[in-house]
């Protein structure tokens, strides 16, 4: 496989609006989460799988590093289990835009994608990782006392406003790749 300049020009752009997006994260999950996610939708659907793929496995990197989460930094394994949510969004995308041809194909990648990666890493975060680890969160925490409700607030975010943002990304990039298809199609 041979990456041309230009495919490594347009996935490093694409990071870093992922990584611009991360600054936001402390405002709100809802505001960093759909952009992380149409990063990653388009740059599979614009530049190639292995662009999404590369977003897919810095983006949880580079949040840690802007946000230092202390759930993250109790249980690392959380580390790889977000990059593989995010790679089942790349490949959802991608495999339906290039193993079917119906009209709504699109829509079906996005909206499977979607349902996979909050499914994914609703199973392996919360019903795994979380029962298995959470008590070591408690030594990372400003007040200890603080773990049911750190816990009970992961429990959600990494199922339910995993689903919510990595829909809401899906219906940006959808709404952005309508034109930019159109013009990359002119262009090359």
């Amino acid at each position: 496989m041979k990456i041309s300049t230009k495919q490594l020009m347009q996935t490093a752009l694409l990071l870093a609006i992922c990584i611009a997006s991360q600054f936001l994260k402390n405002l709100s999950v809802y505001l960093t989460g759909p952009v992380v996610n149409t990063t990653i939708i388009i740059a599979v659907l614009a530049v190639s799988l292995w662009s999404g793929l590369i977003i897919s496995i810095i983006a949880p990197v580079t949040a840690f590093f802007i946000s230092g989460s202390p759930l993250m930094a109790a249980i690392p394994l959380m580390f790889p289990a977000v990059m593989a949510g995010n790679a089942i969004l790349a490949l959802s995308v991608w495999y339906f835009q290039n193993h079917f041809h119906f009209r709504y194909k699109l829509p079906a990648g996005l909206l499977a994608g979607s349902l996979l990666k909050a499914a994914f890493m609703g199973i392996v975060i919360v019903l795994i990782l979380l029962p298995s680890f959470g008590a070591g969160v408690a030594a990372h925490l400003p007040k200890p006392e603080a773990l049911p409700v750190v816990l009970a607030a992961a429990r959600i975010t990494f199922s339910i406003t995993q689903l919510i943002t990595a829909l809401t990304g899906s219906v940006l990039a959808y709404i952005i790749w309508i034109p930019l298809q159109k013009y990359l199609h002119k262009e090359g």
